[in-house]
């Protein structure tokens, strides 16, 4: 029987997507930018440990004592809409968001930062201020009324899952911009690319 070794450093080289922001230079105000979202990031990504102990909690007063309580179930949904959206901006940081570049990775790093900036201005930038505009109206009448859930033993104060929409899409807009400006940096030279240690 043949034996096969895997060179697991090669296949991960081989499958990996070579991230634009991995070959972008980098900037001191990217950097400052990046740092927040990668922040705010792994401070919310502990909320996956906390969900989880939610929903076992939940399943066990379920089945196990036969009670539930509205406020927990409504709590494990807004544990998950906060955790989903706040690691929308962290995964663009970290290019792990799902890119279509069956054209643009054959192309020059120069001409997929004239993608990547035209896509950033044009489509991403305005969808970021375009939620964001429609959602401060949204979170600000909760927070006037001082809304709570419709369901009785519900949350009150929905206003703290509702403003968890401006914090993301600002945070997003955040590493549009950051994003931005390292592909600038490429193709200008303006910003000034950091020179790292």
């Amino acid at each position: 029987m043949a034996e096969y070794k895997l060179d697991l450093q090669k296949i991960e080289e081989a499958v990996a997507h070579k991230a634009a922001a991995v070959t972008y230079p980098r900037t001191l105000i990217s950097d400052l930018l990046e740092g927040i979202v990668d922040f705010f990031g792994k401070v919310f990504s502990w909320l996956w440990i906390a969900l989880m102990l939610l929903v076992v909690s939940n399943v066990i007063m379920r089945y196990v004592l036969g009670t539930n309580f509205i406020a927990l179930e409504e709590l494990q949904w807004h544990l998950y809409a906060a955790g989903f959206m706040i690691g929308l901006s962290y995964c663009f940081v970290h290019d792990g968001h799902v890119r279509v570049d069956v054209l643009a990775e054959h192309l020059a790093l120069r001409k997929r930062a004239v993608i990547e900036i035209l896509g950033i201005l044009i489509l991403f930038l305005p969808f970021c201020y375009l939620i964001l505009t429609y959602a401060y109206p949204f979170v600000e009448r909760s927070y006037r009324i001082n809304e709570v859930s419709a369901a009785p033993g519900g949350l009150p104060m929905r206003w703290i899952i509702k403003s968890v929409i401006l914090v993301a899409f600002g945070l997003l807009m955040m590493a549009g911009v950051a994003r931005l400006l390292r592909a600038l940096s490429l193709l200008t030279g303006f910003p000034r690319a950091r020179r790292l240690p």
